[in-house]
């Protein structure tokens, strides 16, 4: 993709995307551009299809417990292709591929991913859920929803199921420590492997300091 369409296409997204959740703002959207473009250069990926989707796989968004959050990334993609048939240089046969992948980057959504690009859009998102960078955004999210940091007598879901609508904690079991197995690209996974290695030492940490350690 040339320098000028892409600095169009994050100008767009800057102005499109909402700034009332820090962790699915434009800030979280050039995160993902960034993961994406490190995992498309070494897998050799088209940049036409990855850079929109990622910059507007979430230019619609909802609270994680809003009954509307399951349709989120539906009315993404039918923004962005709105968005990308307005733009007289962007390559029209391509828009379809990026609705695909944004249609089914949703992690909840667990969809099968066909091709390339739409696997490494779902990698450079996943990225976001492992690591510092998703304890962040986890407890970003714990107030928006306003939602218990952990389970009082059980914060570690040791002897029951997690509910991360209902608890912080929870979540990385759900999904955070989960991150790494869903990576579909070799770049991808040796980016989570290390990511979730600093997880693992933050709820060590966690644990010690609930114990009054």
């Amino acid at each position: 993709m040339n320098s000028k369409l892409k600095q169009k296409l994050i100008k767009i997204a800057k102005e499109k995307i909402g700034n009332d959740d820090p962790s699915h703002d434009f800030h979280h959207a050039m995160r993902v551009l960034k993961n994406a473009e490190t995992i498309a250069k070494r897998e050799k990926a088209d940049l036409d299809i990855i850079i929109p989707a990622t910059l507007f796989h979430d230019v619609i968004n909802y609270p994680k417990n809003d009954p509307r959050a399951k349709n989120a990334s539906d009315e993404s993609a039918l923004m962005t292709e709105e968005i990308l048939k307005k733009i007289k240089i962007y390559p029209k046969e391509k828009i379809e591929k990026v609705k695909i992948s944004i249609s089914s980057c949703s992690f909840s959504k667990g969809l099968k991913h066909d091709f390339l690009e739409s696997q490494i859009v779902q990698d450079s998102d996943g990225l976001e859920a492992t690591g510092a960078i998703s304890i962040m955004r986890t407890f970003c999210s714990t107030g928006i929803m306003r939602r218990q940091f952990y389970h009082h007598e059980d914060p570690f879901c040791v002897n029951r199921d997690p509910e991360s609508l209902k608890y912080a904690i929870d979540l990385f079991y759900n999904r955070l420590l989960k991150v790494k197995d869903r990576m579909y690209t070799k770049t991808a996974k040796q980016m989570a492997n290390r990511r979730t290695k600093f997880l693992h030492l933050f709820l060590e940490e966690l644990k010690k300091e609930i114990d009054g350690k």
